[in-house]
């Protein structure tokens, strides 16, 4: 991680597996701050290596565009960054 990555969220589920931080490097962020990031997991393989494949399962990202009320509010918290977590 470095000190301009963004944290975007965690994932994980209490009752199996803690909870795992994922970034983006900032650059990135910096033209996908707009839009919501969703990753599920769904049964099935994907294509080419993959750390989940093992499990039979696969990610699945998805995405959509924030709105007007939800760009307000994110632009209100401000992101935090690699240099910003200990």
């Amino acid at each position: 991680m470095g000190s301009r990555d963004v944290l975007l969220g965690e994932i994980g589920l209490p009752e199996l597996l803690p909870a795992v931080r994922v970034w983006i490097q900032g650059d990135q962020y910096e033209l996908w701050k707009h839009t919501q990031l969703i990753l599920d997991v769904v049964k099935g393989r994907g294509a080419g290596f993959s750390l989940e494949a093992p499990e039979g399962v696969r990610f699945l990202a998805r995405s959509r565009v924030f709105d007007e009320a939800e760009s307000t509010w994110l632009d209100a918290c401000p992101p935090r960054k690699g240099a910003d977590v200990t």
